[in-house]
């Protein structure tokens, strides 16, 4: 076994690698940019390398100076996490040519999935079911366009080196096929340096299910059983589980079957995924699957696999790389049910736009087990990943997990950072996924009740009220204090009775119980149970799963603002001008597409919000603009 290893990553999966190094008495090295110096996995790491400024291109996608950072330190091999370096075949190789180990598969097998394309021939030579489609090498727009219609829409394109749903598009109909065939090539550029596109018919009813995969390099390979990754948003996971609700034997069977043939296939080594599109219109069958494509390095999602099986992933990936064998398949069992939810910073009633800030609070509750990079204190930023955490439940059934799940989302608490937290609260509890009826577009079908303001409850304000100061048991010489909160701008009185006991506008409000955060309150003739803090000028409370939080104003300091006008163009979170699509004095119709951002290396397209005239353009491509920075001015037509 190793005794030292280099973690070429950052953030929850540097963190997670550790957790794991730290058991097995393998000595951990560290790499940061500058925007990382002081981050969770640089303090839990025994050594510490600087490799560069912020951006990824100047710094985690530096390969050279990974290796050199750990011959410096005296490392023995190189762990890539997931992301960044961990799917590229050139780094693989530069690793081993400077003696190192590379914790993976060889560069052989990753350039063999690296590619979607070509992996789907592969998989067709080796007997895996594939979607239909094209992915050939021919990427004129004519002909894929010819190639969808051939294929019948719905279409997906895809990046032919994508993956987290970069780069990909679905397609309703001819009309839109340019424009989402050139939003695709951007977006693998940008993210993979490859433009290539292929086409797949859009399965209407699909679900996602994934088979966790290892190999040993010595022709050993086995299954860990599957995980159901069917809840996403913009083709990324939000939620996963394992087992697969509503899964067969004979299905598990057949597919799991499929999964050690494309590892074998390959002569793969390590931790693969092999993910499979499945038509779920009409429940689970072994003959209603395919191949979709293989994540070759361990998957964010891998938690839920280690839940049920009680195998420690990131332990077998450095037994094996340091050449042991893997398990025999009759010996990996699996029991129970676990749920994994991802918890971002991010705007989700703006279409879930990346969101950054100061973490204040990050409070989780207890649970079976929580991952993350981050603390209390620490910045969100523009340069990396917005998660935050992955929340997994474990349980005997689907529906203590489930209820266990619930239960810890609505005892979480982000201050500092909009997050997603919220949505999931209410995803959990969706009937159709409680029931587990879900697809890909079950997000989608719901969205509306799923990211809807919630309805403020009556008395909240109250309770805000009476949260948003210190009261101790303040009087006056003849008669209880009675003072002014203004919440949001709006006042409200409070007279304070004494032993819990006030009076805000007129109503009776009494605190019955308090620990911590956990308040319980009686109102007027009904209870309220809430979780209240105050943070700086703003007080927040979380009721059922829903949040709400006010501004304790003070009416002596209040800024009035800039009013950006309603022809503004804002951007709606922190990026990139990646395209320009309109001119100044262009006449456009309402939903025309006007610029492209690029945040956290997904496309967001900004279009026209009424029919008009365009104005001016104020920024260029290249810019890197901040939240709410006026790009563009419309004007009536």
């Amino acid at each position: 076994m190793f005794t030292k290893i280099l973690i070429a990553n950052r953030g929850e999966i540097a963190c997670r690698i550790m957790e794991t190094t730290q058991k097995m008495g393998v000595a951990t090295v560290a790499v940061y940019s500058d925007a990382d110096a002081t981050a969770r996995h640089v303090m839990l790491a025994d050594e510490a390398v600087r490799i560069g400024p912020a951006p990824v291109g100047e710094s985690y996608l530096l390969g050279d100076r990974i290796i050199a950072a750990a011959l410096e330190t005296g490392a023995e091999a190189v762990h890539p996490g997931y992301g960044f370096l961990s799917e590229n075949p050139e780094f693989v190789e530069a690793v081993e040519a400077a003696g190192l180990v590379f914790i993976g598969p060889s560069a052989s097998a990753i350039k063999a999935m690296g590619l979607k394309d070509a992996a789907k021939v592969l998989m067709e030579e080796a007997g895996v079911p594939v979607v239909p489609g094209y992915h050939g090498d021919n990427q004129e727009d004519a002909f894929l366009a010819a190639r969808a219609a051939e294929i019948g829409y719905p279409v997906l394109i895809k990046a032919v080196a994508g993956g987290g749903g970069k780069g990909m598009r679905r397609v309703d109909d001819s009309a839109m096929f340019t424009e989402a065939l050139h939003a695709a090539r951007r977006e693998g550029s940008a993210s993979f340096g490859n433009p290539q596109v292929l086409i797949e018919k859009y399965i209407l009813s699909p679900r996602h299910i994934e088979m966790q995969v290892f190999g040993d390099g010595h022709g050993g390979a086995v299954h860990l059983f599957e995980r159901d990754c069917s809840l996403q948003r913009r083709h990324q996971k939000v939620i996963e589980e394992a087992p697969a609700p509503g899964m067969t034997s004979e299905m598990r069977e057949a597919m799991g079957a499929a999964a050690v043939k494309a590892a074998k296939a390959i002569g793969y080594s390590g931790a693969g995924t092999v993910e499979f599109i499945v038509d779920g219109a009409d429940g689970l069958r072994a003959d209603g699957f395919w191949f979709m494509e293989m994540n070759t390095r361990l998957q964010v999602e891998h938690p839920v696999t280690e839940a049920i099986t009680g195998l420690d992933l990131v332990q077998l990936q450095l037994e094996v790389a340091a050449g042991g064998r893997v398990p025999e398949q009759r010996d990996i069992t699996q029991v129970g049910h676990a749920i994994e939810v991802r918890i971002y910073a991010e705007d989700v009633p703006a279409g879930f736009l990346p969101a950054t800030g100061r973490l204040q609070v990050l409070d989780f509750p207890n649970c079976f087990r929580i991952d993350s990079g981050v603390r209390a204190g620490d910045e969100i930023s523009p340069w990396y990943d917005p998660m935050i955490a992955k929340l997994t439940e474990f349980a005997l059934t689907r529906e203590e997990a489930l209820a266990e799940m619930r239960w810890a989302l609505n005892r979480t608490d982000i201050v500092g950072c909009t997050t997603n937290v919220e949505f999931l609260s209410r995803l959990v509890a969706a009937p159709d996924f409680v029931a587990g009826k879900m697809d890909t577009g079950l997000i989608e079908r719901g969205l509306e009740g799923l990211v809807a303001v919630p309805d403020e409850p009556e008395g909240l304000r109250a309770l805000l009220a009476v949260a948003g100061k210190d009261w101790g048991e303040g009087f006056t010489l003849w008669q209880p204090l009675r003072q002014m909160v203004s919440l949001d701008g709006a006042g409200h009185w409070v007279q304070v009775l004494g032993g819990g006991r006030f009076i805000v506008d007129d109503v009776p409000l009494e605190v019955l119980a308090k620990a911590g955060v956990e308040w319980t309150v009686k109102l007027g003739g009904r209870v309220m149970r809430a979780r209240v803090r105050r943070v700086g000028g703003r007080v927040y409370a979380s009721m059922g799963g829903a949040r709400f939080e006010a501004e304790i104003d003070d009416p002596l300091n209040r800024d009035a603002g800039v009013e950006a006008g309603a022809g503004a163009l804002l951007a709606p979170m922190p990026g990139l001008v990646q395209a320009v699509l309109a001119a100044a004095g262009e006449t456009v119709e309402a939903g025309a597409a006007l610029l492209v951002m690029e945040a956290m290396k997904m496309e967001h397209t900004l279009r026209a919000p009424f029919d008009g005239v365009v104005g001016e353009v104020l920024v260029s491509v290249g810019a890197q603009v901040e939240s709410g920075a006026v790009l563009l001015r419309m004007e009536d037509a």
